[in-house]
């Protein structure tokens, strides 16, 4: 299912009005940016100064309208190499001033053209710090975007606005995820071998373990317990996604039987809350997520405080003052986000798996939580000797 219509890539907007509405009554005016047409999903910002193509190309952003914090958008255009997935995912991108011509010596086109080429609605020339004030006064929500012949009677666009379905309850995961395993090979000697569950996967996780001499056997996000083994795995990865995790029953399932094999885990994002569920542990959706590359997170094993890069609307309910009892063993919150307390962090003390919510492996930066993936690499290792002494 999709929420989105793909505007006209052959119509040029330089000329088009364009209006964004908010499923509350709010509404902005400018210009198209990208394809003309129309467009829906859950309007949200993120705070990244740099990165919008990794974050434009990132499976987790499926269904939703990204607002750009930053004023100006564009300088560096759009090159072959920083795409995180092979398309663009977000249902529409606002942006306050469009560069006019990019400037990098690796842009291949700007991203005006880009977006227009994969038909994504887009709309430049508002007031971005008053919507993002608006978003996070009164939280995410559902919005669309119009121009050309698709702009119409107030009244009527936010009508079709509000007819949208929630996130919340969203399935997602399948939708964005690969339909076929593949395999990034090890660089240099193979030392590990790690099943990862895509569930929106970004190219740069799989690449981040290749670089620690990990083959990493990507699997849809329908793989059984039967086809993770098959390729038997030092460790077992959940990626990240878009949606509730509260509909993905199918991870948690899996998960929970990984966990009683005690084969290695790691999470990410979607992953880190799927392993909450697995726990036991219930989620919840933030009024406005965490979105950017700039987010402070602790870590409490550590007490290391680090810059972060986060795209989340939802989080894992888990107490932060406690160890829990689970039927895994204890379970503690190793990461907090320092804004507001949010839980980026789970960590078993009785077998080895652990998750957290951002992104380590971050393209764009920053890179602070890269040790994350030595983490996961020394807690197969310890698992591998111990079997070998047994």
């Amino acid at each position: 299912m999709t929420t989105s219509t793909k505007g006209n890539a052959s119509q040029r907007k330089e000329v088009s009005p364009a209006v964004l509405v908010l499923e509350d009554g709010r509404v902005f005016r400018g210009r198209a940016y990208g394809a003309v047409g129309e467009t829906f999903g859950e309007a949200v910002f993120s705070t990244g100064m740099t990165g919008y193509q990794e974050t434009l190309t990132d499976p987790s952003y499926a269904r939703q309208i990204v607002v750009a914090t930053a004023p100006q958008i564009g300088n560096t255009g759009w090159n072959d190499e920083d795409d995180e997935s092979h398309r663009i995912w977000v249902s529409g991108y606002v942006v306050r001033d469009p560069a006019r011509v990019p400037s990098n010596w690796r842009a291949k086109r700007s991203l005006d053209d880009e977006l227009v080429a994969q038909g994504v609605v887009g709309i430049s020339g508002i007031d971005t710090r008053a919507l993002t004030r608006h978003l996070r006064e009164r939280g995410s929500m559902r919005a669309g975007v119009f121009s050309g012949e698709a702009i119409a009677p107030e009244s009527e666009l936010v009508a079709r606005v509000q007819a949208q379905p929630h996130m919340k309850g969203a399935s997602l995961y399948e939708e964005v995820a690969t339909k076929e395993t593949y395999v990034v090979p090890a660089i240099g000697e193979k030392k590990f071998t790690v099943a990862a569950i895509d569930l929106g996967i970004k190219g740069m996780t799989p690449h981040r373990m290749a670089e620690r001499g990990i083959e990493v056997h990507v699997l849809p996000a329908t793989a059984s317990f039967e086809d993770v083994y098959a390729v038997n795995p030092d460790g077992v990865f959940f990626s990240n996604g878009p949606g509730d995790p509260a509909s993905a029953d199918g991870p948690v399932a899996l998960m929970t039987a990984v966990l009683e094999r005690r084969t290695p885990l790691f999470g990410i994002c979607f992953g880190n809350q799927i392993l909450g569920r697995a726990l036991g542990f219930g989620t919840y959706k933030l009024k406005y997520g965490h979105r950017g590359i700039n987010q402070p997170v602790q870590d409490r094993t550590t007490g290391k405080v680090e810059v972060t890069a986060h795209n989340h609307g939802f989080a894992v309910d888990a107490p932060l003052d406690k160890v829990s009892e689970t039927r895994f063993g204890r379970v503690e919150v190793s990461h907090v986000c320092l804004n507001d307390n949010v839980v980026e962090g789970l960590q078993l003390l009785d077998q080895p798996a652990f998750s957290v919510q951002y992104h380590p492996e971050a393209a764009a930066g920053p890179h602070d939580a890269a040790y994350l993936f030595d983490r996961f690499t020394s807690l197969m290792n310890t698992v591998l000797l111990e079997g070998q002494r047994a």
